[in-house]
């Protein structure tokens, strides 16, 4: 009897943190490994990633992990997973592969494939297929059982007209529908909108106008992953005898290795080093981070840059995506750079900077392969409703389509859907700066009333010998009120934690833990009834 498992320790139900494990019998395989960037509520932290504990527990069940793209959304928690689980292989396409290193895998535990080279794993096979998408050497993996075979498209669009590493083999994905699918793992991000995203996606046109309508300096705001963006730029300015300047190392990496590797394809004579920066022509290629959005950009508005000085002549174009959590500072940033004089120019919302699969695309992949069992992933809980909706029209059964949210665990037992309902806990795993430890929400919320109330220390010092009050109680606050216009209130805080610290003083002991409480507490609501704020409350009550 054979028995497979399919869930998501991330990726169901958002954007970002994409890891999906597909169990047959005793083995795990497991199917990205994605990073989701913090929005403005996580005070500090950096990006989150999927909890791993269930990989850990089960870590010599693993045959490997399967990278389908260089994004940080789907290989972003390598890093942090190899962390946990040092001897795990990672099998990655060439340009997959180097993006991994540039993240700080070691090179040693990837094991470089190529698309429609089939790898063995026993009974078991796994068959990557190359789709189109925004980086190249982009896969879908096709995991073949004895029961049927298993698709996870990972992202993709559509689009004939991308050839070379950006290619997508409709051949031999319609040669596995043929074969007999069992369960097909979808992208949803665009599963709301109509059409194809092809050829929506093409910009060439568009930074080719830019560069040819203004004369001055143009800044391009590219991120790094997004190749095919910066593909187009360089298309588009190819003609225009200017100079282009790379500005931000790892920019400039990943466009040295495309060059040297063939993924990019221009003449070197266009680049240009930092002599050129200030050249009324010159383009610029400002490098962006989804970690800390528009953060150059801004650093050079803000003359902090030591290369680059901003001019009112110069054209700033956002050649990347906007997403709803950075709108608000992109529109801030505009705004100021408006005021500055600067032209912005921004893709048009008729246009798409990323290539993921609308709807078209969506029911093309289904009809091509046909599956028995579809399982929407891959984004908000509203797209994959919507991507599970057109499976229907398809006339799949509905009982037939998988929507799950991270945890929820699909099972087959010799090609047969036993729905169980179990599931195994996940949580969300917080990451501030370089250390993979949780955060947790304790922290979190910590910060929001440090960031809204501020904070109010109180300090005395009591003799240790005689059981009195030496010195104190010490009032020092942040972010909560200004001192010298608060003094009446500052000296009825000072009466409060006096009184409260006296009464917890006998000839023999004092009782700290019940001191602080009080503090807390009854200054607690002092405070709230004076300023109808709730500041962070810390009592630091020492003996000598």
């Amino acid at each position: 009897m054979s028995k497979i498992k399919i869930f998501g320790l991330g990726g169901l139900s958002e954007s970002g943190k994409n890891c999906y494990i597909i169990e047959v019998d005793d083995e795990i395989y497991i199917f990205d490994a994605g990073i989701k960037f913090a929005s403005g509520n996580l005070l500090g932290i950096d990006y989150i990633v999927p909890d791993f504990s269930y990989l850990i527990k089960n870590r010599k069940r693993i045959k490997g992990l399967f990278v389908t793209h260089g994004h940080k959304e789907n290989m972003g928690a390598v890093v942090d997973l190899l962390k946990d689980i040092p001897e795990l292989k990672i099998y990655a396409t060439k340009y997959t592969r180097f993006e991994l290193i540039e993240d700080g895998v070691n090179e040693k535990n990837i094991i470089l494939i190529k698309p429609h080279k089939k790898i063995n794993f026993g009974t078991i096979s796994i068959f990557p297929i190359a789709v189109s998408h925004s980086c190249p050497d982009s896969v879908m993996y096709v995991i073949n059982t004895k029961d049927g075979a298993i698709c996870y498209t990972g992202d993709f669009i559509i689009d004939p007209s991308m050839l070379g590493s950006y290619d997508m083999d409709l051949g031999k994905i319609a040669y596995v529908g043929k074969q007999g699918v069992l369960c097909l793992l979808s992208e949803s991000s665009f599963a709301e909108k109509q059409g194809q995203t092809s050829p929506k996606h093409r910009l060439v046109e568009f930074y080719h106008d830019i560069i040819n309508h203004h004369n001055e300096r143009i800044l391009f705001s590219v991120l790094p992953d997004h190749l095919y963006t910066i593909a187009e730029i360089f298309e588009a300015a190819q003609n225009a005898h200017r100079k282009i300047v790379i500005m931000g190392k790892r920019l400039q990496n990943v466009i040295n290795f495309s060059k040297n590797e063939g993924y990019l394809n221009f003449n070197l004579d266009i680049l240009g080093d930092l002599s050129n920066i200030n050249d009324n022509n010159a383009i610029l290629l400002i490098m962006d981070d989804k970690t800390t959005p528009y953060a150059n950009i801004s650093k050079i508005l803000n003359g902090y840059d030591k290369f680059v000085a901003l001019k009112n002549s110069d054209t700033i174009v956002f050649a990347e995506p906007r997403y709803d959590s950075t709108e608000k500072i992109l529109v801030r940033l505009q705004n100021d750079l408006a005021k500055f004089g600067c032209n912005i120019e921004t893709i048009p919302k008729d246009k798409e900077i990323l290539h993921h699969a609308s709807r078209e695309d969506l029911m093309l992949m289904i009809k091509l392969l046909n599956p028995k069992y579809y399982m929407p992933v891959k984004g908000e809980y509203r797209y994959m409703v919507n991507n599970a909706n057109l499976a229907s029209i398809l006339k799949v059964p509905d009982e037939n389509i998988l929507l799950k949210q991270n945890g929820d665990i699909v099972t087959f037992v010799d090609g047969k859907l036993v729905d169980n309902f179990e599931r195994i806990k996940v949580n969300d795993v917080l990451i501030d700066g370089s250390s993979n430890d949780d955060v947790g929400d304790l922290v979190i919320k910590d910060r929001e009333m440090l960031s809204e109330n501020g904070i109010v220390l109180i300090s005395a010092t009591i003799d240790k010998q005689d059981k009195v009050l030496l010195v104190g109680p010490e009032v020092t606050t942040r972010g909560f009120i200004y001192v010298k216009d608060s003094l009446d209130m500052i000296k009825e805080i000072k009466n409060i934690c006096e009184e409260i610290i006296n009464n917890n003083i006998t000839p023999k002991y004092v009782d700290f833990n019940q001191i602080k409480v009080e503090i807390r507490e009854k200054l607690g609501d002092y405070l709230y009834q004076e300023t109808e704020c709730k500041p962070m409350i810390i009592a630091v009550i020492q003996e000598v």
